[in-house]
């Protein structure tokens, strides 16, 4: 199933949907202004948080927490998910490891500031992110391949790996190897 995604990736505090393939809102990312970090809720059309994400404080690289749910393990919530982070000595470009809870690893590679990388675990196709779908420069698609996938987390992976390669291009050089302004 594929997911549009206007991208409103750097406006903190803003809010917006992501429509499913058949234009109907899917998911709300309901962006925390004022906050200490960098904090997204990703929520069902209803409301209900799903994941939220967290930008890890008081680490040497960049990262994001996933986290099920609205709060985080310390308050009594349901703990964290996933972490991602940039993937160091690697000799692809543009590409973050997604640690998750269990232990189990999908990798994130391709272009990330130009919205076209894919999301795979072992080699396998989870989601392919793509603007090519659309000719809007803002919008681009998550398409979730496998039917079994967990859709919110392949959606925020997206988003926290965006975000992660935008911020890292504003503070130099970018994750796909481009010196920033």
């Amino acid at each position: 199933m594929k997911y549009l995604v206007r991208d409103k990736m750097l406006a903190i505090g803003d809010d917006y949907w992501i429509e499913d393939e058949h234009g109907r809102h899917a998911f709300l990312v309901d962006g925390k202004a004022l906050r200490f970090r960098d904090t997204l809720e990703l929520k069902d059309p209803d409301g209900l948080v799903l994941i939220t994400l967290r930008e890890k404080l008081f680490t040497l690289r960049d990262a994001m927490t996933l986290e099920r749910g609205g709060t985080s393990p310390v308050a009594g919530g349901e703990g964290r998910l996933a972490v991602i982070r940039r993937k160091r000595l690697s000799l692809v470009r543009g590409h973050f490891r997604v640690t998750l809870a269990e232990g189990t690893e999908l990798d994130v590679s391709g272009r990330i500031l130009d919205r076209e990388f894919k999301v795979e675990y072992e080699g396998e196709l989870l989601a392919l992110v793509s603007r090519q779908w659309y000719r809007l420069r803002e919008t681009y698609a998550v398409d979730v391949v496998r039917e079994d996938a967990d859709a919110a987390l392949l959606i925020a992976v997206a988003v926290c790996v965006i975000r992660l390669a935008e911020r890292e291009r504003v503070g130099g050089v970018s994750p796909d190897g481009v010196p920033g302004p």
